[in-house]
């Protein structure tokens, strides 16, 4: 029976992180009592089987496979939503909030391309929506933009957000692996996917970047407007390349104010030695926030697994639990303005890194120097790398001036189609 202090949750998906949830409610109750002042009671958790071996052992009493369970219940006060994925997760929480039910998820992909709508919702239903897990795992990054850094104008955002390819890219740069025996690896200590493609591909970071983007400037900033660049393209000898001129390879989420508009996107970049996110290493991530007032701030941690997550999904339980104690209400206090557009990524003015493989012959560098001047591309730097006696070939890197990424792809695109180039091996762009 549901008590005045106790705080009745329902729990949806009992996977990694779902399982690490139940655990702390069911066998840390008087703990989180202490935190919070209320008794967070599991009452009922939807899965898909009951017969699954799991990880942790749920009560089978506890556990239904009828969502209708939680979200009809009007005893159930919160669904924590651990299931993942877009549908039938967004409905399920859209159906939440409408019942007047509060609402914690982890669900980036939801929150990415939903939140907004949602958190109107939720401020029409008088109750709270958390999602603290969705983004930074166990960084406390939503919190900090909802309290910590709400006096400000949030002026840039740029994070290493994606646990998996920093460590790929990590391995990649210290031991000269190829991308496939970086994923591999990964993998083989999991730190990612048996399928790694959302991750290697750039998308987990858009989603991510998505809603920090939405949240710190205001905006609707939908993944799909997010200029998204995996990884792929990278290889192990840019890394030695980049420290050369005095950079670190990173896969990189940034968003920024453009006068009235916003850039929102994710790609490679060589971050130069001395920022702080050249230093993130492992299957660490970290976020670099600037405001007007605060200057700027670093958030760094574990990123993703399941302990991190839970520790974001169990500490959003603990705040809701004690503002319903001192009835107070917590709800983000974000707006959204809708007129505010992404600049495309064609308009973003940005420095990039060229390597190609020349001809090593006369007559060469300035064919390339004339296209460079031709579109008005200004470079910083051009050294020829190697030469390769057996096909007569040579490397040759370039490190642009600030440009227009229309002229930088126009100069690739050119540079690419000249008789004496054997072909364009990278093109990364420079933080």
């Amino acid at each position: 029976m549901q008590s005045p202090g106790s705080l009745q949750i329902g729990l949806i998906g009992l996977g990694t992180v779902g399982s690490q949830v139940a655990d702390r409610l069911l066998n840390h109750r008087d703990s989180l009592r202490r935190r919070s002042g209320m008794d967070l009671q599991l009452a009922r958790v939807l899965v898909r089987s009951r017969y699954t071996s799991r990880a942790f052992a749920v009560p089978p009493d506890l556990m239904t496979t009828d969502p209708e369970a939680i979200l009809g219940d009007p005893s159930i006060q919160v669904v924590v939503e651990l299931a993942g994925g877009e549908e039938p997760a967004r409905s399920y929480l859209e159906k939440a909030l409408r019942a007047h039910k509060h609402v914690v998820t982890a669900n980036k992909l939801v929150m990415a391309k939903h939140g907004p709508a949602l958190l109107e919702l939720a401020g029409e239903m008088n109750v709270d929506l958390y999602f603290e897990a969705a983004v930074g795992g166990g960084i406390p990054l939503i919190s900090t933009f909802k309290v910590d850094l709400l006096a400000n104008e949030i002026e840039r955002i740029a994070a290493v957000i994606n646990g998996t390819t920093n460590f790929v890219l990590g391995r990649m740069a210290a031991e000269g692996l190829d991308l496939a025996a970086a994923v591999a690896e990964a993998q083989a200590l999991g730190y990612a996917e048996a399928d790694p493609s959302d991750d290697i591909g750039g998308f987990d970071a858009a989603y991510k970047l998505a809603i920090m983007a939405s949240i710190g400037f205001g905006a609707r900033v939908h993944p799909d407007s997010v200029y998204t660049e995996g990884i792929g393209g990278v290889e192990a000898v840019d890394f030695r390349y980049a420290r050369e001129l005095g950079y670190e390879i990173k896969l990189l989420a940034y968003a920024a104010r453009a006068g009235s508009r916003i850039e929102a996107r994710v790609h490679p970049v060589l971050v130069p030695h001395g920022h702080p996110l050249a230093a993130v290493e492992g299957n660490h991530n970290a976020v670099y926030i600037e405001g007007d007032l605060v200057g700027q701030v670093l958030l760094q941690g574990q990123g993703a697994g399941g302990r991190p997550t839970a520790s974001s999904v169990v500490g959003d339980l603990l705040d809701l639990a004690s503002s319903i104690r001192r009835q107070v209400q917590t709800r983000v206090a974000f707006t959204f303005d809708p007129d505010i557009e992404v600049v495309p990524m064609s308009e973003v003015i940005a420095r990039a890194y060229f390597r190609s493989t020349v001809a090593d012959r006369p007559g060469v560098l300035a064919a390339i120097f004339q296209v460079f001047g031709e579109e008005g591309v200004s470079i910083s730097s051009a050294i020829q790398k190697e030469a390769f006696d057996a096909d007569g070939s040579a490397e040759f890197v370039v490190t642009t001036h600030p440009a227009p990424d229309a002229a930088l792809q126009k100069t690739r695109e050119r540079i690419a189609g000249l008789d004496s180039v054997r072909r364009v091996s990278a093109f990364l762009r420079v933080l």
